[in-house]
């Protein structure tokens, strides 16, 4: 199996500018958001198990994934959430498992946002990448980027892994409580250290 960090952190953290600083570097990075995606599309086999288990009322009239709708149901019902990652999550594993045995990157970068409180990748990771930043500002990108309310975004956050219980878990990580430039620089050292870790297993 190919040499695989997991990388995570929580919403607005800037996992996704720090994955693709990365991939730049050749990398191999493998979503599980994306994954997530492809796999409720229409036609995907998943979405056929999620209709079942919530409803035909949770898809839309043209046969998509209503995922406002299904966002809103899991924050307010544990149960409903528990039932959607039954379904999605061993899904998602085996297809970035896939992916990283396929991988021919000196190493593959696993992107779990969920990594802390799933679980459920340590048989394929060999590191867990934290990117982590201060909750103000998670809370200020987040309602930047998509428009959220303050409530909104803390809801989300609640539904999270704390500051603590990432960092509890990281064997790496980077501090991205500053600009792009310092981003850059902690992902070009941390790229030659998982070069040579790599080259030694």
């Amino acid at each position: 199996m190919p040499f695989a960090i997991g990388l995570t952190g929580g919403i607005g953290s800037g996992k996704s500018a720090a994955a693709r600083l990365f991939a730049e570097r050749g990398a191999d990075v493998i979503d599980t958001d994306a994954i997530a995606h492809q796999l409720t599309a229409p036609g995907a086999p998943a979405l056929a198990q999620i209709a079942a288990g919530f409803g035909a009322d949770i898809l839309q009239p043209d046969g998509s994934l209503d995922r406002a709708q299904l966002r809103q149901r899991i924050f307010s019902d544990p149960a409903a959430k528990a039932q959607l990652e039954a379904i999605l999550h061993p899904l998602i594993r085996q297809q970035a498992a896939a992916l990283v045995a396929a991988s021919r990157a000196p190493y593959a970068l696993v992107v779990v946002p969920l990594l802390v409180e799933s679980g459920g990748y340590r048989e394929l990771i060999r590191r867990v990448l934290v990117v982590d930043c201060r909750e103000a500002t998670q809370m200020a990108r987040t309602m930047a980027r998509s428009g959220l309310t303050e409530e909104q975004t803390r809801a989300i956050m609640t539904h999270q892994a704390t500051r603590q219980q990432r960092l509890a878990q990281a064997d790496d990580v980077i501090d991205n409580d500053g600009d792009l430039a310092k981003l850059e620089r902690q992902v070009a050292a941390m790229h030659q250290s998982y070069l040579r870790l790599a080259c030694a297993a």
